[in-house]
């Protein structure tokens, strides 16, 4: 059964922007407001299946040390339209991560994209297109290769049907995503069924990384990350050409379980580096 975004969204009480696209869309950004007025805005773009709402435990200790601190619903996610768990082109998500990121740059001057898991991707992304807007990146949860044996493979059955089903209609939702693990599974806003052109257009192997970053970048991975190893997001660390990067282990934090205290070496990052 689908969700009612019109009704969602107006029951919505918490600061939000709704971003016009320009194919007719909106996107929804929830907002984590600091006390006074802040210079510097962090965009965080979530991971799959997920939406804004759960990065609260990064927006509210943010915007508490005086960011203001924006979580993007990508298309078909959370209380963006769109439909669930696709996406048209890429193309077409490239617009709108630039529509996105120049929306914010009319407020602040300094925008850092904070992406976990499939959002650090989606980060990556937007640093080959739009770097010139850009003044930092942190990268969690973000690795090429995967531990063995966190996804079941398909037999070939399925993935037939996959096939035939993404030729006859693209823009049906066809693979189940399942790890052992998942958190949101009673969030009526979580996907767990995703269009094969979504699958192919965020697909981290086919990654092409800038040729060069001037901007300050992190990666952090949880020291007990189900999805990716310490080794795997480290090897993804070392392709990244910037000479003002670090890499931290957060320690006792999970793929997207992060315990209290496990940011504290990624906030003081963060906090010297671009001073408020």
């Amino acid at each position: 059964m689908g969700i009612d975004l019109v009704k969602l969204r107006e029951d919505f009480k918490g600061p939000h922007y709704l971003i016009p696209t320009s194919d007719g869309k909106e996107l929804f950004l929830r907002v984590w407001e600091p006390e006074n007025p802040s210079k510097i805005a962090i965009l965080i773009l979530h991971g799959i299946t997920a939406y804004s709402g759960p990065y609260e435990m990064l927006g509210v200790p943010l915007s508490k040390i005086g960011y203001t601190v924006y979580g993007l619903d990508m298309r078909g996610h959370g209380l963006s339209d769109g439909i669930r768990g696709d996406y048209p082109s890429d193309e077409r998500l490239v617009k709108d991560l630039g529509e996105s990121i120049l929306f914010l740059k009319e407020k602040h001057p300094t925008l850092i994209l904070l992406g976990h898991s499939i959002g650090a991707l989606t980060a990556l992304i937007a640093s080959s297109f739009y770097l010139k807007e850009i003044s930092g990146l942190i990268l969690i949860s973000a690795a090429r290769e995967v531990r063995p044996s966190v996804y079941k493979k398909m037999s070939i059955s399925t993935k037939l049907k996959i096939l035939l089903s993404s030729i006859i209609k693209p823009s049906k939702p066809i693979i189940s995503y399942y790890r052992d693990g998942m958190t949101g599974l009673n969030d009526p806003l979580y996907n767990f069924k995703y269009t094969l052109r979504f699958m192919k257009i965020l697909n981290v192997k086919k990654l092409n990384i800038p040729d060069k970053f001037e901007i300050p970048i992190a990666l952090g991975i949880g020291e007990h990350d189900e999805i990716f190893s310490v080794e795997s997001a480290r090897s993804f660390f070392d392709e990244i050409p910037s000479e003002n990067k670090r890499f931290i282990v957060l320690p006792s934090a999970k793929h997207a379980e992060f315990p209290e205290g496990s940011w504290s070496e990624l906030i003081n990052w963060l906090s010297s580096t671009f001073k408020l």
